[in-house]
């Protein structure tokens, strides 16, 4: 869901606006202001990823106002009906530039734009927030060993001991699968049976009861306490 809010100080543009996004499902309309500086100020603290934005406004213009607040955290669909505006705008890194009046096909286009921008975006963080994060091993040849969540492939629970397997590597160390299973990210790893958790950025297919990870030829079956979860999981990438 993206949040978004319009800001407009023409009444009739933020109708004709608030009826395009309710054609659109992905969209949650947080907020609608005439006034920018009220914009500006319930920014503050919000959770707003999209902001339709009129640039030609008495008190503060759509420019002044991307410039004003940190404009690096929201993404713009700007709304006028001057063209002359476009350079500027276009220099402040926006999405899309509509011109009034606009048309439920050209806003729709313009969505989607954002949408695959912020994806993106939201992407490229989950990569980077994975490639940061790590585990401080204590392994059983008593070594301590640094194991990024991005280079795990899959886990394996073996009592009171699991063995960690990243980037070609085996690391067992003492602890139970369960207590693992509590500090990873449910958003990227996945219990696929008693013994097994994987990392679904490896996940590659599904064979019957076979999970076929990336790079890993060790067979790793799914049992059926886990299938249905992990079939729900996977279907919301599914298109077919």
């Amino acid at each position: 869901m993206i949040n978004c809010i319009i800001v407009d100080d023409e009444v009739h543009a933020i109708q004709v606006l608030q009826h395009h996004i309710k054609s659109v499902a992905q969209l949650n309309l947080v907020a609608s202001f005439t006034k920018p500086a009220e914009a500006i100020t319930f920014l503050n603290g919000q959770q707003v990823d999209l902001i339709f934005l009129d640039i030609h406004m008495p008190e503060i213009s759509g420019i002044e106002f991307i410039q004003t607040i940190r404009h690096e955290d929201y993404h713009f669909i700007l709304t006028t009906a001057y063209r002359e505006f476009a350079p500027d705008a276009f220099d402040l890194d926006v999405v899309d530039y509509l011109i009034k009046p606009i048309s439920l096909a050209r806003f729709l286009q313009a969505v989607t734009k954002a949408q695959k921008v912020i994806k993106l975006q939201n992407t490229d963080r989950i990569k980077d927030s994975l490639d940061t994060d790590y585990f401080m091993v204590k392994a059983i040849k008593g070594w301590m060993v640094k194991i990024k969540l991005v280079d795990i492939d899959y886990i394996e629970g073996m009592k009171n001991y699991v063995a960690f397997h990243h980037n070609g590597n085996r690391t067992v160390a003492l602890s139970t699968l369960k207590e693992i299973e509590e500090r990873l990210p449910d958003e990227h790893f996945i219990r696929v049976q008693k013994s097994f958790i994987i990392a679904l950025d490896k996940f590659t297919a599904l064979d019957g009861n076979r999970v076929i990870l990336k790079d890993v030829s060790s067979e790793i079956l799914i049992g059926e306490t886990y299938r249905q979860q992990f079939l729900e999981t996977i279907k919301k990438k599914q298109i077919l």
